[in-house]
């Protein structure tokens, strides 16, 4: 079965498909179909996964799968939250810049504001959330919907050149290691998406009726 992936994010579609590769479906990007991002208006990470999820599967006109994720800092109340990819306000792009050395200015820019809000607290109490979201089609009314959480501390300086996001700074206690430090094994075994994409293995082979291990 064919999925598309509601992200033009292409370190996400490779999570995606390492995470979802033991079920039958290929995940497509949604940019190899000529398909844009969808807006993210809303307040929690169920209700954007949802949106994007719908305006995917109605341009792809079938199946789609999405993924809104973030950072939740305790003593920010949640924030950065679902505006954890642009905490920092939207980077403008360069001439000549393609999409992922933006990204990699924004996730900068993003740590840098995330490290000054935090400054001389005590408390770096954080997690990692993902919801991700299933549909047959874009008005499909019981969309499979799974949710993963992945506990950490936020460091005072970043820590490893892997990831993306949020990665060098989140500390994962019992691995010892940033997420940065981590290889992608690892990650895939232990994080927010990887506990959210086993929930959505379950619900793909149970209620969608997919093979697969």
């Amino acid at each position: 079965m064919r999925l598309v992936l509601a992200s033009n994010n292409a370190k996400k579609l490779a999570e995606l498909r390492a995470l979802l590769h033991r079920v039958d479906v290929e995940i497509v990007a949604q940019a190899d179909l000529g398909i844009a991002e969808a807006d993210e208006p809303h307040a929690s990470f169920v209700e954007n996964a949802l949106a994007k999820a719908r305006a995917a599967a109605g341009a792809a006109r079938g199946a789609a799968v999405a993924d809104d994720s973030g950072l939740c800092v305790r003593a920010l109340g949640g924030a950065p939250g679902v505006v954890s990819a642009h905490y920092a306000g939207e980077i403008a792009p360069q001439p000549g810049e393609d999409r992922e050395a933006r990204r990699a200015r924004q996730d900068a820019a993003n740590n840098a504001l995330l490290l000054e809000r935090l400054a001389g607290c005590a408390d770096r109490h954080a997690h990692f959330a993902s919801t991700i979201v299933a549909l047959r089609a874009a008005d499909d009314p019981e969309p499979l919907i799974a949710v993963g959480r992945w506990p950490g501390e936020v460091l005072a300086a970043p820590r490893g050149a892997g990831g993306f996001g949020y990665d060098p700074l989140m500390f994962i206690p019992e691995l010892g290691r940033t997420v940065a430090e981590l290889d992608a094994a690892t990650k895939n075994a232990n994080s927010h998406r990887a506990r959210a994409a086993a929930q959505l293995r379950s619900l793909l082979r149970g209620v969608w009726g997919l093979a697969g291990a």
